[in-house]
């Protein structure tokens, strides 16, 4: 079958643009993915060596417990002092060495059935962080627990080593001024604030030049 000569100057003409579009598009730079800052130190968190302590003093005792870390990696551009990045624990995790006492906290306070992670995430830092040795910095950011995110500092004492680093953190979150349910009972006050103590270990995918 003959194809009327318009319909053939049509269909050249589609090629000829198609090809041009082609071509053009080959000659653009290809966008590589995002690449870290230079100079910026990437902090992977090894959950299996980092701990997440935390007390809480009631009119009775003082109640001690545990909760797991899930993951964690920071990117620090210390140029800007601006970090990326989180740090997980699990909310189902949490644990007192009392059952009755868990299983209180979890349904009723924490809800972690529902609001499974506890989260922080950062956005910058307030002092320097020495690529060897030991740093003292404030962690300026988010946390987020319960579902509701709240602004939040937390002090840091860093050791960087070699391939290596390790934090330490102690901190007040208070969770009833935050809006968790108070589990105060008539005959047992608890404090509105939890006292918390992170033991953080990790490596470095790409080591800090000292």
């Amino acid at each position: 079958m003959k194809l009327p000569r318009r319909q053939i100057t049509s269909i050249f003409h589609f090629s000829a643009a198609a090809l041009a579009v082609t071509l053009v598009l080959s000659a653009l730079p290809q966008h590589a993915a995002p690449q870290s800052p230079a100079g910026a130190f990437v902090f992977a968190l090894d959950p299996s060596q980092s701990k997440v302590h935390w007390t809480l003093g009631t009119t009775l005792h003082t109640v001690h417990g545990t909760f797991a870390l899930k993951k964690g990696a920071l990117q620090l551009d210390p140029s800007t002092g601006k970090v990326s990045g989180q740090i997980v624990a699990d909310a189902t995790s949490g644990r007192s060495d009392n059952d009755s006492r868990d299983k209180k906290m979890h349904k009723d306070v924490l809800e972690s059935s529902r609001f499974t992670d506890i989260v922080f995430r950062p956005h910058h830092i307030e002092g320097k962080v020495a690529p060897q040795g030991e740093s003292t910095v404030q962690l300026h950011g988010v946390f987020l627990l319960h579902g509701a995110e709240h602004e939040f500092a937390v002090p840091v004492h860093a050791n960087l080593a070699a391939d290596h680093w390790s934090a330490t953190a102690n901190f007040n979150i208070p969770f009833i001024d935050w809006g968790l349910k108070n589990p105060s009972t008539w005959f047992s006050k608890v404090d509105h604030a939890v006292a918390v103590e992170l033991d953080l270990k990790g490596t470095f995918p790409n080591p800090p030049s000292p």
